[in-house]
């Protein structure tokens, strides 16, 4: 059982962006030696199994309750630019080891957390923070996973992100750049783009989540409304590294 207090305590909102792992591909399936091109033409186009993507940006956002409502503590993507893999993991789960918090995603418990916990095995990543609380259950609420409870756990009632995002009036995915583009953009170099983009995907979870607490009564009206405001904020004072944030309603 978990002992998870949704009135209390902290969360974590965050996801992940990945490229293909290529030379782990070549080492599972006998290509060792062979050229990049040559793995890559094995690989094919298709989306590749959990196992074959490395972490190239984590990006997170960390808030805790305050009376009726959250108030936003870090926000943040560091990427493989600037650390490695591994690096990036230990940071990340470290900081879940100290938080105990609620892990909050969007399609998170079909992708990032089977990813994440492949990916710091590979990487030889102690996370015993990940153990403390039952997150790769997916029928509790420890790591929430938007997708599935929106839709009511049926792959055709699923909407995307980016879809809910816009139609709740919020910017939803930047122009230029989605998910089929990370890898393009890794390859071109453009690593901190990728972290721009995957704040922006944090961003807009966090506000759909917290439109889900005001939904369930959570949140009152007023907490909801403190809360975006306390994010708008956030994001204002931080405005001249993170323009890429901002709406021209100032979120």
């Amino acid at each position: 059982m978990s002992d998870f207090d949704p009135m209390n305590g902290s969360v974590i909102v965050w996801d992940l962006e990945t490229v293909p792992d290529l030379r782990g591909f070549a080492a599972a399936n006998d290509l060792a030696g062979k050229a990049e091109h040559e793995i890559r033409e094995v690989l094919g186009n298709k989306f590749p199994k959990h196992i074959y993507h490395s972490i190239a940006c984590i990006g997170a956002l960390v808030a805790h309750r305050e009376s009726e409502h959250w108030v936003v503590d870090a926000l943040g993507a560091p990427h493989v630019g600037e650390r490695t893999e591994k690096q990036l993991i230990y940071s990340f789960v470290d900081k879940i080891a100290e938080l105990s918090p609620q892990l909050v995603t969007f399609n998170g418990n079909s992708f990032d957390l089977p990813v994440l916990r492949y990916r710091a095995m590979i990487n030889e990543v102690s996370a015993p923070g990940l153990a403390a609380r039952p997150y790769f259950n997916r029928y509790t609420e420890d790591a929430l996973d938007l997708c599935d409870v929106l839709s009511s756990f049926a792959p055709h009632t699923k909407a995307s992100l980016n879809e809910l995002s816009r139609i709740m009036g919020m910017p939803g995915k930047p122009n230029g750049i989605d998910g089929g583009e990370v890898e393009r953009y890794f390859l071109e170099g453009k690593i901190k783009e990728i972290a721009d983009y995957c704040e922006t995907d944090v961003v807009n979870t966090y506000r759909v989540w917290l439109r889900y607490e005001l939904f369930r009564g959570r949140l009152t009206e007023k907490g909801f409304e403190a809360s975006e405001q306390d994010l708008g904020e956030f994001v204002e004072a931080r405005a001249d590294k993170k323009q890429y944030l901002r709406t021209p309603a100032q979120i």
